[in-house]
């Protein structure tokens, strides 16, 4: 993969996404999306320079061509994306990071709550709502972009 490496992140879109986070996104190399799509034709909208890598959510068990767990090899680890729903209402980091401890990077979704968690390892992040619904403020997705195999950064987006 050449560097640098754009990947926009995403999740519960609930049939919804902002036009804002579809012009941001489409500029990546790569596409992430945590789960809550429900509507396929949301995915459709997403057209990275590489591909989509999305998940099932717990509204999502109609999408059944997606895994409930991917996993992606990038420049200086592993990315895992996991809806997050199986570990509760709340998913507790320590336990994505015991499930996961080989990861660089966890991505969930489910609280449709952003978050970036960097002070331990595997690092935790949750884009945060891309839709309509229940977005807390707006609508937010995230921007990792890896320099080299040693420097990723993460930038948080907010559409309000």
């Amino acid at each position: 993969m050449n560097l640098p490496l754009k990947i926009g992140i995403l999740s519960d879109t609930h049939g919804s996404i902002h036009p804002g986070i579809v012009t941001l996104v489409n500029q990546c190399d790569i596409i992430v999306h945590a789960g809550d799509i429900i509507d396929e034709k949301t995915l459709l909208l997403l057209k990275p320079k590489q591909r989509t890598v999305a998940v099932q959510g717990n509204n999502d068990t109609h999408l059944t061509q997606l895994k409930t767990t991917e996993f992606i090899e990038l420049p200086g680890g592993t990315l895992v994306v996991n809806h997050g729903h199986t570990l509760g209402r709340q998913p507790s980091h320590p336990l994505l990071r015991e499930a996961y401890p080989n990861a660089k990077m966890i991505v969930y979704g489910h609280t449709h709550k952003q978050l970036i968690e960097q002070d331990s390892s595997p690092w935790v992040v949750n884009p945060g709502a891309a839709g309509e619904i229940r977005n807390h403020g707006g609508p937010k997705c995230l921007l990792l972009t890896i320099e080299s195999e040693q420097n990723w950064q993460l930038k948080p987006y907010n559409f309000n």
